[in-house]
């Protein structure tokens, strides 16, 4: 993303925090909107920039650019130039990146659970209490 200066305490914690653990790690890598939903998008194939921001709805060309890149540096995404006019760039999971599909389709599966015990939780607390839940 944009480049933080150095003493910054975002850059210092990130520092100290980094080596901490793997999970932190695994989140700084990870963090973000876009990066999981990303990656989910490449399971199994690969795509070109154009098709891939056809399956993110409303991320823009900056953002997906940035995020592509940082997965690239971090080892998650390969980026194949074929020599083309125009030229062709395709994308597409590294060996690490596909290890990591379980725990997404797990995360899936919980995040679509989570949202209807949320849902049934709104509709009794309007059933019964009459209590509206926060619009988002």
């Amino acid at each position: 993303m944009g480049k933080r200066k150095p003493t910054s305490t975002n850059s210092l914690n990130r520092e100290k925090l980094i080596d901490f653990c793997g999970m932190v790690y695994a989140v700084d890598i990870l963090g973000g909107r876009w990066k999981l939903l990303i990656l989910y998008k490449l399971e199994g194939r690969t795509l070109r920039f154009g098709e891939l921001k056809k399956h993110l709805p409303n991320i823009t060309d900056r953002m997906l650019t940035l995020h592509l890149q940082e997965l690239e540096k971090n080892g998650l995404v390969g980026r194949t130039v074929h020599a083309d006019v125009p030229p062709r760039v395709e994308y597409h999971l590294s060996p690490s990146a596909r290890q990591l599909a379980p725990i997404w389709k797990q995360l899936e599966g919980w995040g679509q659970t989570h949202r209807e015990v949320m849902e049934k939780r709104a509709e009794y607390l309007i059933e019964t209490a009459g209590v509206q839940p926060i619009e988002k």
